[in-house]
């Protein structure tokens, strides 16, 4: 268990005004929570701080070879009062699984919610309660030796930001116009692809640019190697419903395992929908759009939560969903998981924790 030393600010800062329409990721809370790591010593200093600055040197490995990972997940307020995270486990599990990849120092799991509880608990009312609003939490891992030299770091810096949000997208709940890439790639099998790391987000910049200029709200990326089988979209993972079947790709190596990927396939299956994690073409898209079986596509993350898909763009082929509006299943999706992250629906998987 953390000993976990709390330092408050003396300049705290002025909460958003209630009617404020809360930007993603554009204000940050009044303290933030630091531990280091060092070979031979492990994981010291556990503190809460006053959000700030962080000193590094300008030799960190970080700067030089990318050894970094990163998070994310929210706490909500419920109408009860109460504050609640959504299958902060699930993250503990990810960032293990990424530092490993990224040859970084692992976190347990008790310790990683320990850490996201405490600085929940210190900013608790930075928590929005307006609808559709959240706190978003931050946790991220960087080496921080300074040495130019191609070799794990000995020493790393992990850090828990917060950030009072809205929707992700600017469309909110209204269905978003995707891209499918057939030039870049993001990842293939064997890389990092599967890991929570910048690296694979800046890799995804170029087509998110080009995609953006042709009027389109995100990347849907094929596979590395035959540039064929869909895998996932820059910010979140991708579903299908076809011909009353719930169908995404399968987790093979460079798809990000989502949490709320996860969440969606459980209920879908406790719903009584037939779900396939299988491999995807764009190619077998195109083909169920000409004849109508294609009949609902959603996105799935943290950030966005359901993001339905009304239009796919892939080669020359522009590809309505359905009426163009949001889906059965993104709707009833949205509905249960927030449902449940706000205390409103009944959680029968246990997916909620509570900050006391």
């Amino acid at each position: 268990m953390l000993n976990i030393r709390i330092e408050k600010t003396t300049c705290p800062k002025e909460l958003p005004a209630a009617d404020n329409p809360l930007k993603f990721g554009t204000i940050f809370t009044d303290h933030m929570f630091l531990m280091n790591y060092e070979t031979g010593k492990g994981w010291h200093d556990a503190r809460i701080v006053p959000y700030g600055p962080i000193q590094l040197d300008p030799s960190a490995m970080v700067f030089h070879y990318g050894q970094e990972m990163f998070e994310g997940l929210k706490a909500y307020k419920s109408d009860d009062g109460r504050t609640i995270l959504f299958r902060p486990d699930k993250n503990a599990e990810r960032a293990i699984n990424s530092n490993k990849r990224l040859c970084m120092p692992e976190i347990s799991v008790d310790d990683f919610i320990q850490a996201v509880e405490a600085i929940v608990k210190v900013d608790e009312k930075w928590i929005p309660t307006k609808p559709g609003t959240s706190l978003y939490i931050r946790p991220f891992m960087f080496a921080t030796d300074p040495f130019l030299g191609v070799r794990p770091s000995d020493t790393y810096l992990f850090a828990i930001i917060l950030s009072p949000v809205g929707a992700y997208y600017p469309e909110g709940l209204n269905p978003v116009k995707i891209w499918i890439e057939d030039d870049y790639v993001r990842a293939i099998k064997g890389g990092i692809g599967e890991a929570k790391t910048g690296g694979n987000y800046v890799a995804s910049l170029a087509a998110q640019v080009k995609a953006h200029e042709e009027g389109y709200s995100q990347v849907l990326w094929l596979d590395g190697k035959e540039r064929k089988y869909i895998e996932e979209v820059g910010a979140m993972n991708i579903f299908f419903k076809i011909k009353g079947k719930i169908v995404t790709p399968m987790l093979n190596g460079s798809i990000l395992p989502g949490v709320t990927r996860n969440s969606a396939i459980e209920l879908c299956k406790s719903w009584g929908l037939e779900v396939e994690e299988r491999r995807v073409s764009a190619e077998e898209l195109y083909e169920a759009s000409k004849d109508g079986s294609l009949e609902e596509v959603f996105g799935t993350g943290t950030a966005a939560v359901i993001s339905p898909v009304g239009h796919l763009r892939f080669e020359d082929h522009d590809m309505q969903i359905g009426d163009g509006g949001i889906g059965e299943i993104s709707q009833r999706l949205y509905d249960t998981i927030t449902g449940i992250q706000l205390g409103k629906l009944e959680d029968k998987f246990g997916w909620t924790v509570e900050v006391k």
